[in-house]
């Protein structure tokens, strides 16, 4: 790796004296000076590296052009757990739909996860239409600056209060998200798995110190910019990166292995069913409930089965008689798909199918409609229910 193994602890390295601000620092081979807890002389140089090149070298986004905290607040909302070329669109066609906090407390559920849909975690949707219900009715309608307030509001946890606070109203609020996690890992040489307390106690300690200075929203967003364009979880770019004379992973040869993750669990196999049930021309769509998976999303009727070989028409008429109260006749394959979720990876088999008449009795949702089977597409809809649609042939 870049800067070559540590010599820290050979005759050959060199000791600088104890700065006047803070610990003892070392200096390679290599010239890399491994901080052994930063003072704020070297924080200092860190923070001016660091901005020196984000400034030079910044990615051109448009949330970085505005102040608007209502806009950075939806943009680091959509930005948790989703690349950024996937939200650029998202965030522009949201915020003409949804201008500001009112406009998004006023609207319709469904008009909301309709324009979040396809970005996933609808989780993060719903909170921010009840978090911007509470900016109406407990602020007046105004982003709140404080971060104690921030964090009143609800899905906005650690990370999203500091970086509207720091990013909108210039507060030296720290943050740590996945980028900056790795960043600050590797820059202290921590061994410890990044998800375990005392590794997540001295990140945010870190960040905190690091937030607290000039630009503290300019600093924030350079390291994150710097986990995402170059210190990367594969193949670090250390040789161009402004911090790379105070890295003690690059300075000890250990870039590419910090940090230190508990290994993944497999994700789990799920099989399910589900089907377009059809009456008199018309499909049957169910919405599921507001709260868990895919919360307030419609779907297709079906469920979970035992296996593979429950996933047939025998068990698709038994679920979906216990779950919409409708016995179903003429079932017919539709084919399959499979989708990775998180922790899940579900194998859906597909039907088309007739249901006799009587009511619709549910179970496990809380709403259905009966439409033309070209109007599916336009309810709020997971890429999973797209999938299942355009693979029978709906769309």
């Amino acid at each position: 790796m870049p800067g070559g193994s540590a010599t820290v602890s050979t005759p050959s390295s060199r000791r600088r004296d104890r700065p006047a601000d803070g610990p003892r620092v070392v200096e390679n081979r290599a010239g890399a000076i491994v901080a052994r807890g930063a003072g704020v002389k070297q924080r200092a140089r860190m923070r001016q590296a660091l901005l020196t090149w984000y400034h030079k070298s910044r990615r051109d986004l448009p949330w970085r052009h505005t102040r608007d905290p209502w806009a950075i607040w939806v943009a680091e909302t959509m930005l948790q757990q989703t690349r950024v070329e996937a939200v650029i669109p998202y965030w522009e066609r949201f915020l003409a739909r949804f201008p500001d906090p009112e406009a998004l407390a006023d609207a319709d559920l469904d008009d909301v996860l309709g324009e979040w849909s396809g970005l996933g975690y609808y989780s993060r949707a719903r909170n921010l239409k009840r978090a911007a219900e509470k900016v109406v009715t407990g602020f007046g309608g105004c982003v709140p600056h404080d971060l104690d307030a921030l964090r009143t509001l609800p899905g906005v946890g650690r990370y999203t209060a500091g970086a509207v606070a720091s990013i909108a109203f210039d507060r030296p609020a720290p943050i740590v998200d996945g980028n900056v996690a790795r960043v600050l890992a590797r820059l202290l040489g921590i061994r410890d798995e990044i998800e375990s307390p005392p590794a997540r106690r001295r990140l945010w300690e870190e960040a905190e110190k690091l937030a607290a200075g000039p630009t503290p929203g300019d600093l924030n967003q350079a390291l994150m910019e710097l986990g995402a364009l170059l210190c990367v979880p594969r193949a670090p770019r250390c040789a161009a990166c402004p911090l790379r004379a105070f890295c003690s992973a690059r300075a000890a040869g250990e870039a590419e292995t910090l940090p230190r993750r508990a290994p993944k669990r497999a994700p789990q196999s799920v099989h399910a069913v589900a089907a377009l049930v059809v009456r008199r021309s018309k499909a049957l769509a169910v919405r599921r409930p507001a709260h868990g998976l895919l919360g307030g999303l419609w779907e297709l009727p079906g469920g979970d089965v035992c296996g593979p070989r429950a996933a047939r028409p025998n068990g698709l008429a038994e679920i979906l008689r216990a779950r919409t109260g409708l016995s179903m006749s003429r079932i017919e394959a539709a084919g399959r798909i499979e989708y990775a979720f998180t922790h899940r990876r579900l194998h859906l088999r597909l039907f088309r199918c007739e249901a006799a008449s009587g009511r619709v009795r549910l179970e496990g949702w809380d709403a259905h409609r009966w439409l033309a089977p070209e109007r599916l597409a336009t309810l709020p809809l997971g890429t999973v229910t797209k999938r299942a649609l355009a693979r029978i042939g709906v769309v």
